[in-house]
Formats: structure tokens, sequence, C-alpha cells
């Protein structure tokens, strides 16, 4: 799943990006309020971090605008005031959320995880199909019982597949999700997570779960 981070304290960023890398998310970071609108508008992000003290454009805005012109991906905002009427108005500007500052990662991750599994229908944190399991929270993949290891990317792009069973995804879909803006869109990269995905996932198994559409591109489905 891919995240934007808008925060202009770049250390916190900083910091934020690479917890969220580590549990196997994509993310992009700006540091202003205009260049996060823009990213936002034209990205298909899965959600927002959002600071709301930003240069440029305050975060309040960013959210309002995003929703003015809906897009509808979960917006988790950022904001040093703790007031009632501060979070009152940081959640009729549209944001799913809000997590006062100074917070704890394992907070910030644990409700990243709660609005990742809000949309269209209340998921579990444990994504099935077949005789595969995906674990988000404890980050653990098996199949038929046996665990599967993962690199974070391969975890991230099982994560993608799953949550769209029996869809077909396009190259660019993938890129879109499971991939960051630094990501060179000519690489043979996804090519090459397919490949090992498809080794530990269905190597040996006479129920084969990751498929290729021809001149479309792929879906998991039973």
């Amino acid at each position: 799943m891919r995240i934007l981070v808008v925060e202009d304290h770049e250390e916190l960023a900083s910091s934020l990006r690479a917890g969220l890398q580590a549990e196997c998310y994509a993310v992009d970071v700006e540091h202003d309020g205009e260049r996060g609108l823009y990213r936002a508008r034209t990205n298909p992000y899965d959600l927002i971090v959002l600071d709301n003290m930003l240069p440029g454009k305050l975060g309040v805005d960013v959210c309002r605008e995003l929703r003015a012109h809906q897009r509808k991906m979960p917006i988790l905002i950022l904001s040093a005031r703790s007031e009632i009427e501060a979070k009152v108005d940081l959640l009729n500007c549209g944001a799913d959320d809000y997590l006062t500052k100074p917070f704890s990662f394992a907070e910030l991750s644990a409700r990243i995880r709660a609005l990742m599994r809000r949309p269209n229908q209340l998921e579990s944190a444990v994504l099935t199909v077949s005789d595969l399991s995906l674990d988000n929270e404890r980050h653990l993949v098996t199949r038929n019982g046996k665990s599967i290891p993962l690199t974070p990317k391969e975890f991230s792009l099982l994560e993608y597949f799953i949550k769209n069973k029996g869809k077909v995804l396009t190259r660019s879909a993938i890129m879109e999700h499971v991939w960051d803006q630094s990501a060179d869109p000519f690489s043979n990269s996804i090519e090459t997570h397919i490949m090992n995905l498809r080794k530990k996932i269905d190597r040996g198994r006479v129920r084969k779960l990751i498929h290729t559409v021809p001149g479309r591109g792929y879906k998991l489905d039973i």
C-alpha cells in the first residue's frame, strides 16, 4: 500500500518514512501544503498522513480541497493542538482521524492499520484466499499453515493482490500502489518481484494463485 506523508519537519518526516517503510508501505514525502496537495491530487494514494501546520497551505485546507475534488483516500491529520474545538474542526474538514503531537509511532501505525481496514467493509487484519493467509499486524504469511518468509516489498505486493483478489491488476496500477515516486517505471522490478513471489507462494502446489493475464496484467485468484 502507498502512503503520502506531508510534514514540514524534515527529521520527523524522515523518521516516519523509515518506520512506515519498515512496515512494508511504499512512502512518498512532501514538506509543504501546496506540493502535498498536488501530489495527492495526481497519485492514487491509499492513505495520507498530513501535518496541519504546513508552509504554503495548512493541512486543514489541503484536506478540505481534496474532499471537494472527490478524493476519498483516508486522511490522518497530525496536529500540535489538543483542544476539542481544534479536533472538531479537523474532523469537519473531512479528516478521518487525527493524532496530537507528540505521539508514539506505535499509535500512528495502529491508527493507519485501522483506517486501511475501514473503506468499503470492515476487514480483518488477517486476509485469506484459499489456504493462503496474510496477517498484516504480525507481518506473517502462511500457506496451508506453513510460514512463508517474504521481503517487505513482496509482502506489500501480496497484500495488494489479496485486497484486489479476482481483479486484473495492470502494471501501472501495481506501480502506483506498491512502489513510491522514486521507482523507475521502465525497470523490470515488478516482473522480478512477481516471479519471486510466485516461487514462494505457488511453486510445487497443484492450485496456483498468481496468474498472468496476457496483454492486461496479473491477478490473484483461485
